[in-house]
């Protein structure tokens, strides 16, 4: 498997946490050195283990809060 890196650029917030102690989040990252996203994953507490996440650019997220604010809950 091909080695990537990443940097958390900001810690936007904390969706959920499991029993387990790892915590869904909402982050800035760059991956790889790349331009940063908003990205949504579980960490582990030191932040060295992570889950599948989706990443998303500035207009992809601003889409996804728009799709939210019309939703009915």
């Amino acid at each position: 498997m091909a080695e990537f890196k990443y940097e958390i650029i900001e810690k936007v917030g904390v969706i959920s946490q499991s029993a387990k102690g790892w915590s869904k989040e909402l982050n800035f990252i760059s991956w790889n050195e790349r331009e940063p996203k908003f990205d949504i994953r579980e960490w582990s507490e030191d932040h060295s283990q992570m889950s599948k996440g989706i990443s998303l650019s500035k207009a992809e997220l601003i889409a996804l809060r728009d799709i939210l604010n019309d939703l009915k809950l």
